[in-house]
């Protein structure tokens, strides 16, 4: 009995040594597991880790992809000037801005724009009071809707004037500029701002207004009237709809608008830009905005067209989310997709499916856009037309358009400097 219990008990002994063994040898490879588990690893994992992260790299796994270079809504922006349009030597009396995106016609692309002829330059919008009817305001007043066309987007043919500034007191008779185009049941429609009072007398006030054609070289008929009404008193909206632009989404037409608010008359340097949506069935209207508006909080001349299933839009130069490209699955809510730098001004992109109805967009890879400090204020301040390239396409893989670093010259970062704030700045460091 003895041998029996000494057996037994060392069998008992022996195999809880095993058991508490292997669960230690088990403790040890989870704690291993886990170890590795909460180091970020060499190599970058293709889903978001389930251990805890920082924000940042919270963050990195909401774009649509972990690199930039891989990301398509990422892109540097390359830029060319363009041929066939003269400025009067640049002496301020001849602008061209604010281009609507380019579309093809039998052959030829098709582009219409902002035109200032005018016996002197502007004389800014702090004296638009001293306006007149041949002295500008600003470098968009006094201006008619030309177009142009090309058979390469490099070489451009100026036709002509498309849409003039009609009689006083019509809607647009002071000046109509930044015209977008929408193709709609093989028709065109131009849509642009029409100011009735010289820019800057109380602010840019203006609403969108809209031309008609059969054919992309005119004659166009004027509506005369708003193509969206401005917001009711107290909305951010009131006092202007600004830089149309256009796309054809689920059989209706989508109309993104600029306006800036928290600004004039009495406040002038505390402005905010946003962007809203509004939506109608025909050309015509009425247009409903939409009751989320505004649906983006940065930009200024922002450019929208398709993507994958929904809506891409570039964001530029104002709000705290401006120099990104965003996208919104349902056209509605944007998010951030990346960060880019050097962005175009009042971009229209070339845009085959912008008017399709297309249910899966590819993207874009070339465009207009314009520079608006060709000459110098107060002297000859006028704005060019220029082209624009990138890789913002899901048809393009150009490896030169994804770097992630542009390196100019000194020079062009010296040309930013400190000016008259030189000397404030030497007087605080004595």
């Amino acid at each position: 009995m003895k041998t029996l219990i000494s057996k037994t008990a060392i069998t008992i002994v022996l195999v809880g040594s095993m058991i508490s063994c292997a669960e230690k040898e088990a403790k040890i490879e989870k704690t291993s597991e886990e170890t590795v588990q909460t180091v970020f690893p060499h190599k970058l994992p293709t889903e978001k880790p389930s251990y805890p992260l920082s924000s940042a790299m919270e963050r990195m796994y909401d774009y649509p992809a972990l690199r930039a270079q891989d990301n398509e809504l990422y892109s540097l922006f390359k830029y060319s000037e363009l041929e066939g349009f003269d400025y009067n030597n640049h002496d301020g009396t001849i602008s061209r801005r604010d281009p609507s995106r380019p579309i093809l016609v039998n052959g030829k692309y098709y582009i219409w724009y902002t035109k200032r002829v005018t016996k002197t330059p502007p004389i800014g919008a702090k004296r638009a009071a001293e306006a007149t009817a041949v002295i500008p305001s600003t470098d968009w007043d006094l201006c008619d809707l030309w177009y142009a066309t090309s058979e390469d987007g490099f070489k451009w043919k100026e036709e002509g004037i498309a849409v003039s500034r009609p009689a006083k007191p019509e809607l647009g008779w002071r000046s109509i500029a930044t015209p977008d185009i929408l193709v709609w049941e093989g028709k065109y429609y131009l849509y642009f701002q029409a100011f009735n009072e010289p820019s800057g007398l109380r602010g840019d006030w203006c609403p969108i207004s809209m031309a008609y054609s059969d054919s992309p070289d005119g004659p166009w008929t004027h509506t005369d009237k708003p193509a969206i009404e401005l917001g009711k008193k107290g909305e951010w909206d009131q006092d202007q709809t600004q830089d149309p632009h256009l796309i054809v989404r689920d059989g209706k037409i989508y109309l993104y608008y600029k306006a800036a608010f928290n600004k004039w008359p009495d406040v002038r340097n505390k402005y905010v830009v946003c962007h809203g949506l509004a939506i109608a069935n025909s050309p015509f209207g009425p247009f409903e905005k939409h009751p989320l508006n505004p649906v983006l909080n940065s930009g200024h001349e922002t450019t929208f067209f398709p993507f994958k299933e929904g809506i891409a839009a570039l964001a530029i130069k104002d709000g705290n989310e401006r120099e990104t490209m965003q996208y919104a699955q349902d056209g509605v809510n944007f998010k951030i997709a990346s960060s880019v730098s050097l962005t175009p001004t009042a971009t229209g992109f070339y845009t085959p499916d912008a008017f399709t109805n297309t249910k899966y967009g590819r993207g874009v890879t070339w465009g207009m856009c314009h520079f608006i400090n060709a000459g110098v204020f107060g002297v000859n301040q006028h704005s060019i037309i220029a082209r624009v390239d990138c890789d913002l396409s899901l048809d393009c893989d150009e490896p030169s358009m994804k770097l992630t670093g542009v390196w100019h010259k000194p020079d062009v970062y010296f040309k930013q400097g400190l000016g008259g704030l030189r000397k404030k700045r030497e007087e605080i460091q004595k």
